[in-house]
């Protein structure tokens, strides 16, 4: 069994913001060789999340509506997590959206449902971040 890793790099230079990386997932499965086995995507840090689902606009928006309604960003002061930051809303809305991805790989693809995309969703932006691909198979 062989196994690839690589990190895809992200600055968002606003607080929150959505990124279609199924064409970077799929990249690194071309650049590791593996045909058959399985791939994770995971966010790698606390306040961001991988996703998968339809990549379709009005989606996108009703995200930022309804995570906004759980765990809203302002006023700060309701949440005890904040004080020397503050980012507690967007820990909230990474629990709710998830850390990571399992996805199989047949015959070197995705093997995705016709709408399915992976999704990297930052909750807490303007600062470096990474994504973990790590592939496994042969």
């Amino acid at each position: 069994m062989k196994s690839y890793r690589k990190e895809l790099h992200f600055h968002f230079p606003v607080r929150r913001g959505l990124e279609n990386i199924t064409r970077k997932v799929q990249s690194a499965i071309d650049e590791s060789g593996i045909k058959e086995g399985l791939v994770l995507v995971n966010a790698m840090n606390i306040t961001a999340a991988v996703f998968i689902n339809d990549d379709e606009s009005g989606l996108h928006h009703d995200y930022e509506v309804w995570l906004e309604k759980l765990a809203p960003e302002k006023p700060y002061s309701q949440y005890a997590h904040n004080g020397f930051e503050d980012n507690a809303d967007a820990h909230l809305k990474r629990t709710v959206m998830g850390r990571e991805v399992v996805c199989a790989i047949t015959n070197g693809k995705l093997d995705f449902g016709t709408w399915e995309q992976i999704f990297y969703y930052e909750f807490d932006g303007k600062r470096d971040k990474r994504v973990l691909i790590k592939i496994i198979g042969e």
